[in-house]
């Protein structure tokens, strides 16, 4: 008997090529499942399929285009029949301030975080079965106010709200629904999405660190784990909530 928390599972991650989707994925064949990863960059959606290595399958995939939902879902019906798990954690954000917000960073944003994962998960629905998971990313900067982060914030602020209405929306189909919401933690994404240095990320975790009661940023490997609970049978009493994996810096 296979022991493993996700055995004979087929899960997808969204936004799998790199950063906290990579470590999930990298989690979830490692406990059992099959997982599609996709990504919106060819070449960084290979390396991360080589990455990973077995039972995984890579779709080059943009969540804000319905068009590619829909050529994802029958791509894993075709390949799988079925869904299992759901990670919907492909997003984006970048800072500007309030009065440097534009209607192209809004919708850019809007279409990415809330109108790409309420589509994402809509569209999987048909693949899911009872006893299937959808875990969302939220972020600790929905109930925290960071400086000219506002329209990200926003968005994940959207997605927990979400989680509570689908929570009940699927109530009799024993599909749970789970936002997981990290706290700072340093992914490739710092550099191709917020534009920061080196040198600028260093002094980002040194600040974040100085005010997280563990002390320190945290890594997308924790953040996996706890993505794993969610998406397994450990946390089968578990539905609409929203789990911190910040080191208690949204806790203060």
């Amino acid at each position: 008997m296979d022991t493993k928390k996700l055995a004979e599972k087929v899960a997808l991650v969204t936004g799998g090529s790199s950063g906290l989707g990579l470590a999930t994925a990298k989690c979830f064949v490692a406990e059992g499942a099959h997982v599609f990863i996709t990504g919106r960059r060819q070449p960084e959606l290979d390396t991360a399929v080589k990455e990973i290595g077995d039972r995984v399958t890579g779709v080059r995939s943009d969540v804000s285009s319905l068009a590619d939902l829909d050529e994802l879902f029958a791509t894993i019906k075709e390949q799988k029949g079925r869904l299992h798990i759901l990670f919907a954690n492909a997003g984006g954000g970048a800072f500007a301030s309030l009065e440097q917000v534009t209607e192209a960073h809004f919708d850019k944003y809007f279409g990415i975080n809330v109108k790409g994962t309420l589509f994402t998960v809509q569209k999987a629905l048909p693949l899911m079965s009872a006893g299937g998971a959808i875990v969302i990313t939220g972020s600790m900067v929905s109930i925290k106010g960071f400086p000219a982060f506002g329209v990200y914030a926003a968005t994940k602020a959207a997605l927990r709200s979400f989680a509570r209405t689908w929570a009940v929306d699927l109530k009799g189909r024993n599909i749970r629904v789970n936002v997981v919401s990290p706290g700072t933690v340093v992914t490739p994404g710092y550099k191709t999405e917020l534009g920061l240095s080196d040198e600028q990320i260093e002094q980002f975790k040194a600040q974040a660190a100085a005010t997280t009661p563990l002390g320190r940023t945290g890594t997308p490997e924790e953040i996996a784990k706890t993505v794993l609970f969610l998406a397994s049978d450990d946390s089968s009493f578990i539905t609409g909530i929203e789990l911190f994996v910040d080191g208690g810096a949204a806790q203060i």
